[in-house]
């Protein structure tokens, strides 16, 4: 078991409120002191509360989400799970809109919510936290009442937590986030501690702690294990660390109990395995085991707008791109009342169509996107220009329409804590070279590959070949105009790596190879996109752990890490590394098991 929030003995047990670590929260909470602690919901009982929880979760899954919030409304200032409950609809709600009005109403309630879960937790001395003798003791002097509120709290402050990362760009609102998320973190260290040593006298109400307790240390284990080596190193200095395997299993642990986090536990792991790791990972899901625990969702909530996005992202990472769209267009009907859920829906359908090479469709999303979201100005922007620019037969008015459109990204990026997103970053290098050169080479497979598209583009041949077709067009057209073409160098290699990248997936290993090689040998004469060197020495090393090469692919992995240095899209690309080393560290220690012993028994039968 991992250390962080899988550890049970150091640390844990320490104090079993987390108050301490809790101080910075505690500051926007009016919270009563310990002599007035309460041990019962005078308002509202227990199993009730939770009872219309469930409810107003299915209310919400189901897509109605004003009656989920109404539900909640009435008791939020006197039950833990109310509270928990409507502010987890305006969190979702701020989050999914970025607008500043929701933002602060989100916080304001979050706030009301952390302050009513503080009421009902137990607020211990120090002195009592120094007693470590006595703590299976203490745990089993915590009402019921106390030890939910105690997960209410944890689940709030991680909400919280997200929010300060939003309300506002400054660097100290990202440092009081991070103690927040220490501070969910020791919560949830708490919460496994009872749950493990508790004498339980209600199995209903142990049931839907547990739930809640496998939630929240599953997602901190596989977030915190997918992160790259140095942050990890760092997170494991100050007290974190991740055990994927671990985390995924009380995930699974979550799903499989009758209870109220279930299918929050199951939208964890759909997630993982058809989103996260197909654009941090190497596109390597449990698509099965996905597939298995979206089916009786489905049955449950058939008109809900999340499960049926689930759907949609099923069959886009099996490469049935023209099902998938059916499906994110199923979840746009399914509800009106929050539009954002469909900016969700607008994303997966640009790249479906962008797959297809339907780039005019692809476009018109990224341009619906862009009037109607707040994520990212700058790069709706620049994927609608770029989309347009592999458009063939363009004319003299379509040429100067583009232009337009890449000036304007500049103009849209934003900075967050002082600093530009690496994507807008990325947006803004290219539209500058359109607009100096009057041309970008394949930007539309580019993005593709930068978004980790292939992954998904590579089950199907039928979707590979057209891209190759043209990527080797656009070679000999390069090599033809090699003297009058800007950055010959940089478009070259650029469409060097997509042509590795299609005879990956079409079973061409040894002529990939090839193509990734003279990328790398070819560093020293790219002018601009200095990216593409440390992604073509990745691809080698991924490309050397499929075919079990793991010391080539081991060295070719940590060779991205240790040589290559400030180049766009960094980060991004860690990200995969780090996922092949520990598909690399798990290979060979499988390599090097012996076969099993003969049992004493085989033996003696032998």
């Amino acid at each position: 078991m991992a250390e962080g929030v899988t550890t049970t003995q150091a640390g844990l047990g320490e104090d079993l409120t987390a108050n301490d670590s809790s101080s910075e929260e505690e500051q926007d909470c009016e919270f009563e002191d310990a002599v007035d602690r309460v041990n019962n919901l005078t308002e509202m009982d227990l199993p009730t509360a939770i009872a219309e929880a469930i409810e107003g979760l299915d209310l919400f899954l189901n897509c109605r989400f004003a009656q989920a919030k109404s539900l909640m409304q009435p008791w939020k200032d006197h039950s833990p799970y109310h509270a928990l409950g409507y502010g987890t609809i305006l969190f979702m709600q701020a989050m999914m809109t970025f607008e500043k009005e929701d933002i602060k109403q989100a916080v304001v309630n979050l706030k009301s919510a952390l302050s009513v879960c503080n009421r009902y937790r137990r607020r211990e001395s120090w002195l009592e936290s120094l007693s470590r003798s006595q703590r299976k003791a203490q745990v089993n002097q915590l009402t019921e009442v106390e030890i939910h509120s105690e997960l209410c709290y944890a689940e709030c402050l991680l909400q919280r937590a997200c929010l300060t990362f939003v309300e506002d760009e400054s660097l100290i609102n990202f440092v009081k986030g991070a103690f927040k998320i220490k501070s969910c973190h020791s919560c949830y260290k708490q919460c496994l501690y009872i749950l493990e040593n508790r004498t339980w006298e209600d199995p209903t109400l142990k049931v839907h702690f547990e739930s809640g307790v496998r939630l929240g240390v599953g997602a901190f284990n596989v977030m915190i294990s997918l992160l790259p080596g140095k942050i990890l190193k760092l997170l494991e200095f100050v007290g974190f660390s991740g055990n994927k395997l671990y985390g995924l299993s009380q995930l699974q642990l979550g799903a499989d109990l009758d209870s109220l986090r279930a299918p929050l536990c199951s939208l964890y792991l759909i997630g993982y395995h058809t989103v996260v790791l197909y654009i941090l990972g190497l596109g390597d899901g449990d698509l099965e085991l996905a597939d298995r625990i979206l089916q009786p969702c489905l049955r449950k909530y058939p008109q809900g707008a999340l499960f049926l996005f689930f759907a949609g992202r099923m069959a886009e990472v099996r490469g049935d791109v023209p099902a998938a769209i059916m499906k994110f267009e199923e979840s746009i009907v399914a509800q009106s009342e929050w539009r954002q859920f469909h900016h969700l829906c607008y994303w997966e359908l640009m790249w479906c169509h962008a797959f297809l090479a339907d780039w005019l469709m692809a476009a018109s999303y990224a341009e619906r996107l862009f009037n109607d979201s707040k994520w990212s100005k700058a790069c709706y922007m620049y994927q609608r220009a770029a989309f347009l620019v592999m458009c063939e037969d363009q004319t003299e008015d379509s040429r100067q329409k583009l232009l337009t459109l890449f000036r304007q990204v500049p103009v849209l990026k934003q900075r967050i804590a002082g600093k530009s997103l690496p994507i807008e970053k990325f947006a803004v290098d290219k539209s500058a070279r359109y607009e100096e050169h009057k041309s970008l080479v394949l930007p539309g497979y580019e993005l593709i590959y930068v978004w980790n598209g292939f992954t998904i583009l590579g089950r199907r041949r039928e979707l590979v070949e057209p891209v190759l077709t043209r990527v080797e067009a656009t070679l000999q057209h390069l090599h033809r105009e090699k003297d009058s073409t800007p950055l010959y160098h940089d478009g070259w290699c650029l469409a060097t790596v997509l042509k590795g990248v299609c005879l990956k997936y079409l079973d061409q290993p040894t002529e990939a190879e090839g193509c990734f090689q003279e990328v790398v040998k070819c560093a020293p004469q790219i002018q601009s996109d200095q990216y593409l060197p440390p992604y073509a020495c990745a691809e080698l090393g991924f490309l050397y752990l499929q075919q079990s090469r793991l010391q080539e692919a081991k060295h070719h992995l940590e060779k991205v890490l240790t040589q290559y240095r400030g180049y766009r899209l960094e980060s991004r690309l860690h990200f995969r590394v780090q996922a092949a080393l520990s598909a690399v560290t798990v290979a060979m220690a499988r390599a090097d098991t012996p076969a099993a012993a003969p049992r004493e028994a085989d033996v003696r039968r032998t």
